[in-house]
């Protein structure tokens, strides 16, 4: 609306605009921006408008910020005018409120949830009352003195909070959720300062210099008019002026040059950092597959800062090539296959292809190779109640299927004669209906040569029973066979990519206990069983559990906290007990292990590093699970011929028994 319809109308009655138009240089200047991004903001446009919003809004602000960009910002940006930090379920938030809003101190409540309580509303609503020359607000039933400086903040971890009308009218909602772009831009610094360190550092240094100069330039001309306006008498007998005039002038000469040559300097720079941009997008592109998994269940979150740890990981694994292309290409592959694994660690089986799905459509659509509506068909289908006007050529042709199939012609341009062709060549498409796996033969008439995916759109109408089948063929022939087949989980692997700062979260499926895999691994990589602590968590064990920790913290210990999810209230407090550690020991670890929970803590999960303790799906990767399992030493060891043969039977009839298990009753015979 503002840029089309307000722009478009200023422009139609002649009214003077520049040209381009934008909103951040009207409410703010560049002196602001620079400080605002030295202190942590993005920016990005949009990132720079929420700082806008965030700082000059009417209302105070509520802040939707899943990868914690605005708190940091906040927290670095009021940290000199004594920040307070709290959340709404301290039990003594009321007392440091009263003694911010007392004394003008900024305050923040950060993890709010979609309650927020209404002792609050007065101070959300700046409900402020004055009587006999002094303001007051009413926080409960108390009257507290009221400062103008005071400034409140609320901060929600969570991705798309559902909050009421009432909640949008007492505060300015933000959304501070991270942007394709800007996030694109931020993994371009992270890999032109690993890369280029040298050509970073200069990017810094100009940003830095380039605001001091900007600063300096509008402290001139703001003392140049202090001393114009104060001025008496005749301007040009007064020496003084007249001297500070051509001080101002020759300074601001000097420093109108130095930003002059400093924008030269920036331009080149980023095109030589320009260059590494593919990798950034690719990045960028994989967060967003990563992110939207939380759709699915609430157990898939993930940070950014634990992506980044991801991205540099990549980084540093990656081939080196004094070819800038061939480097691109090296760490492009390696990124797109660590965070397949990274994410397959912590998704269930049921899940795994859906995230390939995903991560192939988002890749190609980057590309410009498939469209979004071509998505849409393959997930919705005709979602349209009324029925088509146009009947069934043949009874063989599921209902849905048939009103599928005239979306789909009317969807996708490739199909446009799709439903004539089903009528005047149904025995030959019936043939092709009919086959085991239509998605491995030749689609029928003119369609023979239509894409991969158009292929996946035209089985959605006629076998949605073999959909499955044909989305693993698809990520197979686009990016990979790798990529639909989800690694086996290594505890060692695990513990190789875990920190003292990042627990290790195990999603228990049933009949699963990791405890016996831990302990293995500690004998194995001579940590010493121990120093390995465990405790089922359950009433009365909160005391305990804060204890074990910390001596766990000091000592270096390994701690694991059994079936989390029986105390799951109790989590927000070790997530506040894990956020004061500050130095812990380099050996420390915390193993956490819980069942699905809606009500597990956000913050845990997005830090954590997460592992699904699940049976592969399929023979062949229970066969390949059941083989990690088993030191190449073992097999080697024993000279009889029979034992490796026994080895593989033994291997698979247990896979052949989890597959099985999945049927229930129905897949055991006697």
């Amino acid at each position: 609306m503002f840029n089309e319809d307000w722009q478009q109308d200023l422009r139609e009655r002649g009214v003077p605009l520049t040209d381009p138009y934008k909103m951040e240089e009207l409410l703010t200047d560049d002196v602001e921006i620079s400080k605002w991004v030295s202190q942590g903001l993005p920016p990005d446009e949009l990132s720079l408008q929420n700082g806008i919003l965030t700082t000059r809004a009417s209302r105070f602000p509520l802040c939707i910020d899943p990868q914690e960009q605005a708190i940091n910002w906040i927290k670095r940006k009021e940290e000199a005018n004594n920040l307070r930090v709290c959340t709404l379920n301290d039990a003594d938030f009321l007392k440091h409120l009263e003694m911010a809003i007392k004394y003008g101190f900024p305050f923040l409540f950060q993890d709010v949830d979609e309650y927020i309580d209404p002792v609050i509303d007065n101070v959300l609503e700046k409900n402020i009352k004055g009587q006999e020359g002094r303001q007051y607000v009413m926080l409960g039933d108390k009257e507290v003195d009221y400062d103008p400086n005071f400034r409140l903040y609320l901060n929600t971890k969570l991705p798309n909070p559902k909050y009421t009308p009432a909640h949008f009218g007492k505060s300015m909602v933000i959304n501070f959720q991270v942007t394709l772009k800007g996030l694109e831009d931020q993994l371009l610094s992270v890999i032109v300062g690993y890369e280029r360190k040298e050509l970073e550092e200069q990017r810094e240094r100009l940003i830095q210099e380039t605001s001091q100069n900007k600063k300096l330039l509008k402290d001139l001309e703001d003392s140049l008019l202090r001393e114009l306006s104060t001025s008496t008498g005749n301007m040009l007998d007064n020496v003084e002026l007249v001297q500070t005039l051509e001080d101002t002038k020759t300074k601001a000469g000097d420093v109108a040059e130095k930003l002059k040559l400093a924008a030269t300097t920036a331009i080149d720079i980023d095109r030589l950092r320009d260059l590494y941009r593919p990798a950034a997008k690719r990045g960028a592109i994989l967060f967003f597959v990563l992110a939207d998994m939380a759709s699915v269940t609430t157990m898939y979150q993930y940070s950014l800062s634990s992506y980044l740890g991801v991205f540099g990981h990549s980084l540093k694994k990656s081939l080196p090539d004094a070819i800038l292309k061939k480097r691109l290409k090296n760490i492009i592959d390696t990124l797109t296959t660590n965070v397949y694994t990274y994410a397959c660690t912590g998704l269930f089986e049921v899940h795994k292809l859906l995230f390939s799905f995903q991560m192939t459509a988002k890749l190609e659509q980057a590309e410009n190779r498939i469209k979004q509506d071509e998505i849409d068909f393959f997930i919705k289908g005709n979602t349209a109640l009324e029925k088509s006007r146009r009947l069934k050529p043949h009874k063989w042709i599921p209902e849905q299927g048939w009103e599928d199939i005239i979306r789909l012609s009317e969807t996708v341009e490739t199909f446009i004669s799709l439903p004539e062709d089903i009528e005047r060549n149904g025995s030959v498409w019936k043939k092709w209906f009919d086959l085991d796996v239509p998605e491995r033969a030749h689609i029928p008439s003119q369609f023979r040569k239509i894409s991969s995916l158009h292929k996946l759109l035209l089985l959605r109408c006629f076998r949605v029973d073999r959909v499955y089948r044909a989305v693993s063929d698809w990520v197979t022939t686009t990016i990979g066979e790798k990529y639909v087949t989800p690694p086996a989980i290594s505890f060692e692997a695990i513990f190789e990519q875990s920190t003292v700062n990042s627990p290790i979260v195990f999603i228990l499926s049933p009949g699963s206990d990791p405890a016996g895999d831990l302990m293995k691994l500690a004998d194995r990589i001579g940590y010493g069983s121990n120093r390995l602590k465990f405790l089922a968590m359950g009433q009365s064990q909160e005391k305990l559990a804060i204890q074990m920790l910390e001596a766990a913290v000091s000592r270096g210990q390994w701690l694991m906290l059994q079936n989390c999810h029986l105390l799951v209230r109790w989590l927000q407090d070790l997530e506040k007990v894990l956020a004061k550690v500050t130095r812990p020991h380099p050996d420390f670890r915390l193993w956490l292990t819980t069942a699905p929970t809606s009500q597990f803590p956000i913050g845990i999960l997005q830090k954590s590093f997460k592992v699904v303790t699940e049976p592969p799906n399929g023979l062949k990767l229970n066969l390949r699970g059941t083989y990690l399992k088993i030191p190449s030493a073992t097999l080697t060891n024993c000279p009889h011929e029979a034992f490796k043969p026994l080895v593989f039977v033994l291997a698979f009839f247990h896979a052949v028994v989890q597959e099985r298990r999945k049927y229930g009753k129905v897949g055991w015979n006697i």
